[in-house]
């Protein structure tokens, strides 16, 4: 399946999960009770958000971001779970961001 086609597909679960929500359309939009529903992760997936949380020295914002991320991450991979995996390249990237790789 292409990039696209998986992009797509993602826009249209996040539609979907949306849809009773006036002004939310993805991810990015979902409040903080959505967040606590939506985003609910293993307790493999907590341990490692938390160390991840330690060690980078994030804070709560940031917390929510990758959480929103790891979702956004698992409907790209059509999982209905938020995958250790998933939050794993959330964390990874929101390193990335704070070493300034982008210049």
């Amino acid at each position: 399946m292409s990039i696209r086609e998986r992009v797509i597909r993602a826009r249209e679960i996040q539609e979907q999960r949306y849809k009773e929500s006036e002004g939310v359309y993805a991810n990015a939009q979902m409040s903080s009770k959505q967040l606590k529903e939506i985003c609910a992760i293993s307790t493999a997936g907590q341990n490692l958000l938390k160390v991840a949380m330690e060690k980078l020295n994030l804070s709560a914002r940031a917390y929510d971001r990758i959480l929103k991320v790891s979702r956004t991450i698992a409907d790209l991979a059509a999982s209905d779970d938020i995958k250790p995996e998933h939050l794993a390249e959330a964390i990874q990237y929101r390193s990335l961001d704070r070493e300034g790789w982008t210049g």
